[in-house]
């Protein structure tokens, strides 16, 4: 159970084996008690597909766990952020050695972000399926 990540949801759709569950992701600050003194409170509504062969045993309404391995969150976190950042540091120090202009430089390395984010795009399904949540209900 602490290799989990758990959110409570509720079920909006049932298609089949699909099922979307709609969860509240909270940050740190949203369960502060001066949180309606501060701007930085921060809860946001969010859609998660799962794909279960016992699809029909839930009902729309339905109060479930969202249940994703925590070896799920620290793959994402490298591949949003960690391998980035890298890409852009790696190349700028690379560019600033060929053309020695920081400015060229800095700007050609965030360049290259943008085919990182595509390549990433392109392989979504494949991710998906590294990225998959299991449901169980709520007891």
């Amino acid at each position: 159970m602490a290799n989990t990540i758990r959110h409570q949801g509720i079920v909006e759709n049932i298609n089949g084996s699909h099922l979307k569950v709609r969860i509240v992701q909270t940050s740190a600050c949203a369960s502060c008690s001066v949180k309606g003194h501060c701007t930085s409170a921060d809860i946001k509504e969010k859609l998660i597909d799962v794909t279960d062969i016992n699809a029909a045993s839930y009902q729309v309404g339905d109060c479930v766990w969202i249940v994703g391995e925590h070896s799920m969150g620290v793959m994402a976190v490298l591949f949003a952020f960690i391998f980035p950042f890298f890409v852009l540091v790696v190349f700028l120090f690379i560019f600033m050695a060929v053309w020695d202009n920081e400015l060229s430089s800095a700007l050609c390395s965030l360049a290259l972000l943008i085919p990182y984010y595509y390549i990433l795009w392109l392989n979504k399904s494949r991710l998906g399926k590294k990225f998959s949540f299991s449901i169980q209900p709520m007891n």
